[in-house]
């Protein structure tokens, strides 16, 4: 809860890749030798996610680096603004275009933010998607989980997050992903 939470350039993100990559391998579990793989896959995504319009990264810190919440707006945003799980941004329907989408791309937070307090407003997750969300006007925010990882589905469920199924959005086909969504404020 003493954390401080702010937002770092795109500069501030590429002089701090290693710190990122050291709390993600940290926070993922499996141990140094799935860090060792799943460490650079990570900066690899964070690389990319950066380069794209709109991009926001925010770190919480007391004296060292906790946790991070990163994303992009949806529109003409790679395949987000292609497409959203597989519907092209031609067919999108009016009223999901009509709202403001943000690709939340990542929270990486410690496994005990995961599982204590998930509900509670002032869970470190919770806070760095809220400011997140704040940042970019209130945006609706929208990400895609792969359906077989129960224990991220979860943590995103108890924080807040509903599926796209749920009737916030229109319905999606099926695809690998589920689609699930964050109403500003959560």
């Amino acid at each position: 809860m003493g954390e401080r939470i702010r937002p770092l350039t795109r500069g501030q993100v590429e002089d701090r890749l290693r710190e990122l990559g050291d709390l993600y391998a940290e926070t993922s579990g499996g141990g140094p030798r799935a860090w060792n793989r799943a460490r650079p896959a990570f900066l690899r995504r964070l690389a990319a996610d950066a380069r794209r319009p709109g991009f926001s990264l925010l770190i919480a810190e007391t004296t060292a680096l906790t946790g991070c919440a990163y994303g992009y707006p949806a529109v003409g945003a790679g395949p987000w603004g292609e497409r959203l799980d597989g519907r092209p941004a031609g067919r999108t329907p009016a009223r999901a275009a009509a709202r403001r989408l943000f690709v939340v791309s990542g929270i990486v937070v410690p496994p005990r933010v995961r599982q204590e307090y998930q509900g509670r407003p002032w869970n470190l997750a919770r806070r760095l998607q809220r400011r997140l969300l704040a940042d970019h006007g209130g945006a609706l925010g929208v990400t895609l989980v792969d359906p077989r990882d129960d224990a991220t589905v979860r943590a995103l469920r108890s924080w807040g997050w509903r599926s796209a199924a749920d009737g916030v959005l229109p319905a999606w086909p099926s695809g690998p992903y589920r689609l699930l969504v964050l109403a500003p404020g959560t």
